[in-house]
């Protein structure tokens, strides 16, 4: 495990997301290279649970997710989605966004530090989630 992975907080996720979210990644690899690894390395490093465990607190596929970035201080709440419900006027953000990717996993509280696919570090704390 590389140092930077190593910083990043623990995940949790549901058998059944993980198992979605690794086809989506095999199959948009070629497309998305870079969010992609991101969201394979992701993955490979989540705490995997049974789907159903309650994971309150928890961002899931579908959650709806109330964020702050920290390098801005902006705070935003969208709904974590397959690619094909995304819709930024809807507050919908795809799992393939580097964003979505970032949350994907995290409990209340948690902080990740990741980088954008231009390469600018970005750091977002997890405030409420709704499953």
């Amino acid at each position: 495990m590389s140092e930077r992975q190593s910083e990043r907080p623990p995940i949790t996720i549901t058998r059944g997301d993980e198992q979605q979210l690794s086809a989506l990644a095999n199959a948009n690899a070629a497309l998305f290279p870079r969010v992609t690894h991101f969201l394979t390395q992701e993955l490979d490093r989540a705490d995997v649970v049974s789907d159903q465990s309650p994971l309150l607190g928890v961002v899931r596929m579908g959650s709806r997710v109330t964020y702050r970035d920290e390098t801005t201080g902006r705070v935003r709440e969208v709904m974590l989605v397959y690619p094909d419900e995304a819709n930024i006027d809807l507050n919908r953000i795809s799992i393939l966004a580097p964003v979505g990717v970032a949350l994907i996993g995290l409990s209340v509280g948690q902080t990740i530090e990741f980088q954008t696919p231009t390469r600018e570090k970005r750091s977002l704390t997890a405030l409420k989630v709704s499953n």
